[in-house]
């Protein structure tokens, strides 16, 4: 059967070619800033690494970690929109929210693979400039984690001498869950939702029945579940990698307190209701 390559890319090296800048089709000379440079904050972005040590695999540490925190802060703003758009009655508008929020999981758990070059011996050399620094003291992925609907009062503690962000935090443990409101919708759609059993009942019969709508929500808070389920597992393995079971920064138990952390399910009685089905 003939084969056609013509899509393959050329293996021989691309030769240079001169480009008269003259006939170029997009804007080359500005006035003032560089309009991308002015949209992202380049400048702002790039003068946020600084690392505490000469070694050079903090710096990989330092800025794969900032990019965490940017992801736990576009995954905080889906889960807020998913969860206006279920109070709202818009179940298409949250399924295609929570979609593009597995897919943000999705890069967020890819960063983990910029860290994996680094052995217990490689991290000591850079781990003791981080003091009590740890990972469990980001507030944004307390965030995430509240409005997934795990929720400990506890874990804002932390937090206490920065009036603002506990504030933020205290008032994010009051507020209804994306699981709460999913719960609430399932309400006003006419099913029994008093308790945990009720809401597993409900759950079962969504899936049982022709309520197609209904069914592919169920599908997006699985794969959003699904994916942070895949972000605590692969912080586990990195700390593994990383430092085995050594007390944790930050006065953590570490490896033995993240590998409690996992117990706790997102979205429990969509994933027990499958016993039932």
């Amino acid at each position: 059967m003939a084969v056609d390559l013509a899509f393959l890319r050329p293996v021989m090296p691309y030769h240079h070619v001169l480009v008269d800048v003259r006939e170029s089709p997009f804007t080359i000379d500005f006035d003032t800033q560089v309009p991308y440079d002015t949209y992202v904050r380049t400048d702002t972005l790039h003068d946020l690494q600084h690392p505490l040590s000469e070694d050079p695999g903090e710096m990989s540490f330092l800025m794969i970690t900032q990019v965490m925190e940017l992801y736990f802060k576009l995954i905080a703003f889906e889960l807020r929109g998913a969860r206006e758009r279920l109070r709202a009655d818009d179940v298409w508008g949250a399924v295609g929210t929570l979609r593009r929020t597995a897919l943000h999981l999705e890069g967020l758990n890819a960063s983990w693979r910029g860290l994996r070059w680094m052995t217990p011996a490689e991290f000591n050399r850079f781990r003791t400039r981080l003091g009590e620094a740890s990972g469990l003291q980001s507030a944004m992925y307390r965030r995430v984690e509240f409005l997934l609907g795990l929720k400990n009062p506890a874990l804002i503690r932390p937090f206490k001498r920065k009036a603002g962000t506990y504030g933020e935090l205290a008032a994010a443990l009051d507020e209804p869950s994306v699981w709460d409101e999913a719960g609430a919708l399932l309400g006003r759609r006419g099913h029994d939702v008093c308790d945990p059993a009720a809401v597993e009942r409900a759950w079962v019969a969504i899936y049982a029945s022709e309520d197609r709508e209904t069914r592919l929500l169920g599908d997006a808070l699985s794969e959003v579940a699904e994916q942070f389920g895949e972000w605590r597992y692969q912080h586990v393995a990195a700390v593994r990698r990383a430092m085995g079971h050594k007390p944790g920064s930050g006065g953590s138990s570490g490896l033995a307190w993240l590998e409690r952390s996992m117990a706790q399910v997102v979205f429990p009685e969509l994933w027990s209701a499958r016993t039932h089905m």
